[in-house]
């Protein structure tokens, strides 16, 4: 028996939904100079960069070990700074998951800004654990991009 779980991570940040919109949507590669001991590649395979039916995968260090995830940019919502990736290869759903889907937006709290990861996703049994150390690494990422472009 399959099971859905889904996942949310928050990261207050300083600078505006835009600079993280942007990077993941348009300048994916830019994450390999700026994290070269966690994001080795990001490869364009179908379509355009950013654009919604686009095929890209991730080359990246996670718990000590290289990784692929190769994904479709299903859906992106601007205004909302959305961008929504269904995982289709790499060791989440070839090894771990049935299906998995990553979403990222930003949103006002405050006078601050919020960036939210979700991951929904399908277990195939209660063996395969949720998916908390990606969850950790992911805001690790986003709060190691916050400081870097603050440091610009």
């Amino acid at each position: 028996m399959a099971l859905s779980g889904k996942l949310i991570g928050y990261v207050e940040i300083r600078k505006s939904g835009d600079v993280f919109h942007d990077m993941l949507r348009h300048k994916p590669h830019e994450a390999v100079a700026i994290f070269p001991d966690k994001v080795h590649d990001c490869q364009l395979h179908e379509g355009e960069r950013g654009v919604a039916g686009s095929v890209i995968s991730w080359h990246y260090t996670h718990e000590g070990k290289k990784k692929i995830s190769k994904q479709i940019i299903e859906s992106i919502n601007e205004e909302n700074h959305m961008i929504v990736f269904k995982v289709i290869g790499g060791d989440l759903v070839d090894e771990l998951y049935k299906s998995f889907t990553i979403i990222f937006h930003v949103e006002p709290k405050g006078d601050g800004k919020v960036a939210t990861w979700t991951f929904e996703f399908e277990k195939p049994d209660t063996s395969v654990p949720y998916p908390t150390s990606l969850m950790d690494y992911l805001c690790n990422l986003l709060k190691d991009m916050d400081a870097h472009n603050n440091t610009k």
